[in-house]
């Protein structure tokens, strides 16, 4: 899809309502190589690699910011001429779907937004990440992260498996997959631009929660997760009127990978209610 010169890339498959798919921080479409298959008999499974991430072109002025990046995520949405949707975020796609929802809640003559499902997503509440993001996002701290990434390549599989509860469970071939973009220059620079904006995006995120009471929503998460902590999780619940919460035990940050049936279970249970 192209947006002003600049391709986006995604996968789609299945039928059915509309579920699109958000990625997290240095993830792309690969994150789901277990959930699209599964929902797919139940819904018509969109997940793109956002601009300047996985397959996806890199524009180098591209606006990084969540609320950027959300109003991104609405182009794709209205250009695919769906009716209707539900909405999927994961880790940093976390608050980019609740700050996409807003902006549609808000919306008059809009395509719908139906349900919101959020997986171990990034906010307000998690302790952990509002010092280390925003320290990445510092010249000192941004040098580190390139001289880390691109002289001590060890490091990027030894951040990757921090991710699971049990590093048993890792999937095979999972590391290489999300390693393949690097291949791709500017992913390095993307993920810096994205921590530049972090605390900004957050202070956003906590006054834009109040608009999301009404969309009903499902909060996933694993209990060993190390990036987001589940303490959070009933803080943000809060401001949800119609919220359902799954968690996963002995699960980390990655559950629709390290424990891709159960999860899968899960939505699909959520995704196929009727609507009241």
């Amino acid at each position: 899809m192209d947006f002003d010169g600049a391709r986006m890339r995604y996968l789609r498959a299945g039928s059915g309502p509309a579920l699109i798919l958000l990625h997290g921080l240095l993830g792309y479409s690969f994150s789901w190589r277990y959930t699209i298959p599964a929902l797919a008999p139940y819904a018509k499974v969109y997940a793109p690699d956002l601009l300047g991430a996985g397959f996806s072109d890199r524009p180098p002025e591209l606006d990084h910011s969540m609320r950027a990046t959300a109003l991104r995520v609405l182009r794709f949405i209205d250009k695919l001429n769906v009716g209707s949707f539900d909405l999927l975020g994961t880790s940093r796609g976390g608050p980019v779907a609740m700050a996409a929802a807003a902006e549609r809640v808000n919306s008059i003559g809009s395509t719908r937004l139906r349900r919101l499902v959020l997986v171990c997503p990034v906010n307000p509440y998690s302790s952990h990440g509002t010092w280390l993001a925003p320290f990445l996002g510092t010249p000192f701290g941004a040098g580190l992260f390139r001289v880390g990434t691109t002289r001590m390549p060890f490091l990027f599989p030894y951040w990757h498996g921090r991710l699971y509860a049990d590093r048993a469970k890792i999937p095979a071939g999972s590391l290489d997959g999300y390693k393949a973009p690097l291949a791709i220059p500017g992913l390095l620079e993307h993920a810096l631009g994205i921590v530049r904006s972090w605390t900004a995006d957050l202070r956003e995120l906590e006054k834009l929660l109040p608009s999301l009471a009404s969309v009903p929503t499902l909060l996933m998460w694993g209990n060993r997760d190390p990036a987001v902590y589940i303490s959070s999780m009933e803080k943000l619940a809060r401001h949800f009127k119609n919220v359902q919460k799954v968690v996963f035990p002995g699960v980390g940050h990655l559950p629709y990978e390290e424990c891709p049936e159960e999860f899968n279970r899960a939505l699909i249970r959520f995704l196929t209610q009727v609507d009241a």
